[in-house]
């Protein structure tokens, strides 16, 4: 038997301890952590699994976070991460006693989204997470960089221009231009100021050496950067490019293939189907690989949840949703008109059928339901259904996570 229970400020050490050995690692960061991934750690959030003795042999937490909604709503979500059971207490139910009480306590401060980023795509499933976001790698050699002709790309780039910055000078800029591009971006997820303080995360949020090329408006205001860094081999590796704006991403990708002394460009974190592969000369320069899923997103209250984003088509669906998890289910009415939506119980008959994790996929719009209605995933009733879940559920635009935590 394991007792579950929260964490107070006095079990830091003994926390980030038992994380890092579940995963064979040691804390070799500061004691005051800053800098270290772990920084921004949030304590009441924290809970600890403890033999009958008092030993540590799990943990599992959350951070505070900002989901932006298709229809840009932003809304609250729970981050889950540090999550893992020591090696010698695995397959005696630790986890899953873990992700019951957390997901209760989750409830309990009226949270009705939860997220996080899974090392393996088998565990979080039965939990009720489905993948949401996915993302890639794209790779072009500098020799096949050139640009398919376009004037219109050209004045668009034309407007603005772009400065090379290291990343010590350019802090609060980051911070501004990412917090601008996360409202706008289904998917995206907010970066707390202290992360930012504290250094928290990957770069460039980590405060690592890097250069980051800013792009400014006419008016010289930032509305996009790249962080990179150049290696052996002279490849370039963007960590992120922010920005709302194709013609600016267009921008920033140029100026990164026409970098000096480089033999490829790295494109970290790209949404899947990105209109730069099409706006090469030569499609099969930009070069695909870690094809992957992101975020992963759960419902806990499906009625707020579905009310909570925007739809861009309206309609009516009955939705019968099964969370074997926490052994419930119930059957609810989605209605959508002009963009806002209303979701109550029903004893109507169902259209769709599916687990809550699938719901989850579904929900910011990256996962089309007719796509697990193929895959033997959602059980659509009649043969209009999956077509019309399909216009209800999409987004305006690909969601899409660059937020490592």
């Amino acid at each position: 038997m394991v007792e579950i229970r929260p964490t107070t400020d006095e079990d830091l050490g003994v926390f980030l301890d038992t994380m890092h050995a579940a995963f064979g690692r040691f804390r070799d960061t500061p004691a005051d952590g800053r800098g270290a991934w772990w920084s921004a750690v949030e304590m009441d959030r924290n809970l600890l699994a403890t033999t009958a003795d008092g030993r540590p042999v799990g943990t599992a937490g959350a951070y505070s976070f900002e989901l932006t909604l298709p229809g840009q709503a932003v809304v609250p979500a729970a981050g889950v991460s540090f999550v893992g059971v020591l090696p010698s207490h695995r397959r005696q139910g630790v986890l899953s006693a873990m992700m019951r009480h957390q997901l209760s306590d989750l409830r309990a401060r009226g949270e009705f989204l939860a997220v996080l980023l899974s090392s393996e795509a088998g565990i979080y499933g039965r939990f009720g997470y489905g993948p949401a976001t996915y993302t890639q790698r794209l790779t072009v050699p500098r020799h096949e960089a050139s640009f398919a002709p376009s004037r219109a790309r050209a004045a668009a780039a034309a407007l603005g221009e772009i400065e090379v910055l290291r990343r010590a000078e350019c802090g609060e800029l980051l911070e501004e231009v990412y917090d601008r591009y996360r409202r706008a971006q289904p998917g995206a997820l907010s970066r707390p100021p202290r992360w930012w303080a504290l250094g928290a995360g990957q770069p460039p949020v980590a405060a690592a050496p890097r250069y980051v090329a800013v792009h400014r408006d006419a008016d010289g205001v930032p509305d996009g950067y790249a962080s990179y860094s150049l290696g052996d081999g002279g490849v370039l590796t963007i960590d992120e490019t922010i920005t709302a704006d194709d013609a600016v991403f267009t921008a920033l990708a140029r100026f990164a293939l026409g970098h000096d002394l480089v033999t490829k460009v790295v494109f970290r974190n790209v949404p899947l189907g990105h209109a730069l592969r099409w706006q090469l000369a030569d499609f099969r320069a930009g070069q695909v690989s870690d094809d992957t899923d992101w975020l992963w997103v759960r419902l806990l209250d499906v009625p707020r949840a579905l009310a909570a984003r925007g739809w861009f088509a309206d309609g009516e669906l009955v939705l019968d949703v099964d969370d074997p998890f926490l052994g419930e289910r119930a059957r609810y009415l989605l209605t959508v008109r002009d963009g806002k939506a209303g979701c109550a119980a029903t004893d109507r008959a169902p259209d769709l059928s599916l687990d809550v994790r699938d719901l989850g996929s579904v929900y910011l719009g990256g996962t089309a339901p007719s796509t697990l209605v193929r895959a033997g995933h959602i059980h659509a009733h009649h043969p209009g259904a999956a077509p019309l879940a399909d216009a209800l559920f999409r987004a305006e635009r690909t969601p899409h996570c660059l937020h490592w935590f």
